[in-house]
């Protein structure tokens, strides 16, 4: 199955959180953080959003750092999703 997001939302696939602290420690499941850095999966076609005109800044493949409570989880084939606004986004890592 394939996932396209409407209007201003996007598609990301959340990577995983740091199993070890800088100092090599390692983490149980509990004391991990949600990770804020994911992979853009889809993007929607932007458009007229609340009378602004919305152009989409990231494409599919960008990886992006993104509000750590945005979004709605949502699991396709196995997969764990977070659709969001492209407003929610904060940055592209280059």
């Amino acid at each position: 199955m394939t996932i396209k997001p409407l209007f201003d939302k996007v598609v990301i696939k959340p990577l995983e959180a740091e199993e070890t602290t800088s100092g090599g420690i390692f983490l149980s499941n509990a004391a991990k953080e949600k990770p804020q850095t994911a992979k853009v999966v889809a993007v929607g076609p932007g458009g007229i959003i609340e009378g602004k005109q919305i152009q989409m800044q990231v494409n599919v493949g960008d990886t992006v750092i993104y509000s750590k409570y945005a979004g709605s989880e949502y699991k396709l084939d196995g997969e764990e999703l977070t659709i969001i606004r492209q407003s929610d986004i904060l940055a592209i890592i280059e």
